[in-house]
């Protein structure tokens, strides 16, 4: 798939190395973006997603950069700029999962949820306010577990989510005036590494879904690219869940 949608924008994409993220960072390259991506710990594999980038004759670049170092993650948004020469669309999409029984939980591990998947994107996202002009996209990606609590010991995970919702709301307000939208996007089961779609709990998901499969990740990617394209500019504040009707 090729698109000259996004030609001439540029994008950072956190936790761009792997999964969800990766996907994004593939899909707005082929609609022309050129592309910059966050990783922690997979230089290969964010390596392989810039090389299969660069070989589609767009720009790419991977930046180390630990959502838990807030130094980090706002120089990881100064250099996509520096390199890519601006920054057009920003995509939120690193973050982590901790699951413990609110007895169990510990302050940890809570706060850990809260610095890298809520922290991180307000950090991200003021610093590319700051860089983008009219036309700008902040788009952010949750869960559907951000307001359907389906199972025991989400207290972390949930919170930090549905955070995030109410951060991307308030972003829209803020920047609204400025000709930047802000969207939220919040994946149900989608089949990747860190949950299979045939893994030892993936029954159990597909069992709460209308439509009972695992998304993939491109379809994820492909309501990204929409949101950051030019058909979508009246759009902002929205949040858009896709988990195969699991909140029907």
């Amino acid at each position: 798939m090729t698109s000259t949608k996004l030609q001439g924008k540029a994008a950072l994409v956190t936790g761009g190395s792997r999964g969800i993220g990766a996907a994004i960072a593939r899909r707005l390259a082929a609609e022309g973006a050129d592309v910059a991506i966050t990783y922690v710990n997979g230089s290969e594999k964010a390596g392989s997603v810039v090389a299969e980038i660069k070989a589609s004759g767009r720009r790419a670049v991977a930046i180390k950069a630990d959502n838990r170092d807030a130094d980090a993650v706002e120089r990881s948004v100064k250099e996509a700029a520096e390199v890519l020469g601006r920054l057009d669309i920003l995509v939120n999409s690193a973050g982590i999962w901790r699951a413990e029984p609110v007895d169990s939980l510990s302050l940890a591990d809570f706060d850990e949820s809260i610095e890298v998947n809520l922290r991180a994107p307000f950090v991200a996202s003021k610093a590319a306010a700051a860089l983008m002009g009219e036309g700008g996209s902040i788009i952010s990606i949750s869960s559907n577990l951000a307001d359907r609590i389906t199972d025991p010991g989400l207290a972390a995970y949930s919170a930090s989510k549905a955070g995030l919702v109410g951060l991307t709301k308030a972003l829209a307000r803020d920047l609204g005036a400025r000709g930047i939208t802000a969207n939220i996007v919040n994946p149900g089961s989608t089949n990747t590494d860190m949950n299979p779609a045939d893994g030892p709990h993936a029954e159990h998901q597909r069992q709460k879904m209308a439509t009972p499969r695992f998304g993939d990740a491109s379809e994820i990617a492909s309501l990204v690219a929409w949101l950051a394209g030019p058909e979508s500019r009246f759009v902002t504040g929205s949040a858009f869940t896709i988990d195969g009707g699991a909140n029907t």
